[in-house]
């Protein structure tokens, strides 16, 4: 099978994460790279030893040898990029959260249909597999029926200076940046919740420092999510059935242990057996999307994405969160 490869639309750290992870595929490559500027490019280019370097993305998304573009910009540039992208034809996986809200997101996927080309976010955790072997202990139903699931993701960031964390004209705050993660665990198991309860502090700039939520679902179950970039918190995750429980260990987005605890008093442990970062498994199954000739994935659908991005934005009118730049 010929290679696949990708175009790095940015040029910054997450690229970076997720060029480094490609290096454990043999049959992925960085292409090329385009960056607001040729210098940071060609910098780019040569540490993945990559052919093209460009001081623009419209330069890079008509590269004609590219087979997928990457979008790893900041997020409030994602439904810019993509779309530029999805216009030229390219297949798009963009960086987590897709979009700042799900009108954007709503329009980024009327572009993937409108041109026929594959659109996928990269919510790389959906794609690991010890989240697939969670998918399919849930679908066994050894749990039983799914009433509680508890999940959080804090780090200590709010006092680094990290602009897209702490300006609200890059959508900062806590819950887009890390609350996709619990948002998106309990969205995989759950779906879409039918009430929503948030409470949150606020930075003095005006975005969240932290925020706790309360999931409801129409048949009763409840997820309580938390997240803050205050503090450094356990990161872990709880699925809990009328027959037991699934722990998941830190960071429970990341590779890692888990253990099922069932109520008869019996434990299977499920060991961290992974190298690398964990963002390519994202690249494959766009691969095969891009490669079968489809729109979507079903591991994470434009339904799947829409959704999440409705629920953080019914999140934000709770805590009274709205970016400069939104209508």
């Amino acid at each position: 099978m010929s290679d696949f490869k990708w175009g790095i639309l940015g040029a910054g750290k997450i690229a970076h994460a997720f060029s480094s992870d490609l290096k454990n595929l043999p049959n992925h490559q960085v292409g090329a790279v385009g960056s607001r500027t040729l210098e940071n490019a060609q910098q780019f280019a040569a540490a993945f030893n990559c052919e093209n370097a460009y001081g623009s993305y419209e330069e890079l998304v008509n590269d004609s040898s590219i087979d997928a573009i990457y979008v790893a910009t900041p997020h409030p540039m994602h439904k810019d990029n993509v779309i530029l992208a999805l216009n030229a034809g390219k297949p798009v996986l963009c960086e987590k959260p897709f979009a700042v809200n799900a009108s954007e997101a709503k329009e980024m996927i009327d572009a993937a249909r409108k041109n026929n080309v594959a659109l996928m976010e990269a919510m790389w955790a959906r794609f690991l597999p010890h989240y697939a072997k969670i998918r399919d202990i849930i679908a066994s139903r050894v749990l039983g029926e799914i009433t509680t699931i508890h999940a959080d993701h804090g780090q200590s960031l709010a006092s680094k200076g990290i602009a897209r964390l702490v300006e609200p004209d890059l959508a900062g705050g806590a819950l887009l940046d890390l609350g996709i993660y619990p948002i998106s665990l309990a969205h995989m198991i759950l779906g879409q919740p039918s009430e929503i309860l948030a409470t949150a502090t606020l930075t003095q700039a005006g975005v969240d420092a932290q925020t706790s939520m309360v999931f409801t679902y129409q048949n009763g179950s409840q997820a309580i999510l938390t997240t803050t970039m205050l503090a450094k918190t356990p990161c872990t995750a709880v699925i809990a059935g009328l027959n037991g429980y699934l722990q998941i260990d830190q960071t429970f987005y990341n590779p890692t242990s888990m253990r099922l605890v069932l109520n008869d008093g019996s434990i299977q442990e499920f060991a961290r057996d992974y190298h690398g970062h964990g963002l390519r498994e994202q690249a494959l199954e766009f691969e095969r999307v891009v490669r079968n000739n489809q729109s979507e994935s079903p591991i994470l659908t434009w339904k799947d994405t829409l959704e999440i991005m409705q629920c953080m934005d019914d999140v934000r009118a709770l805590i009274n969160l709205k970016y400069p730049f939104e209508n």
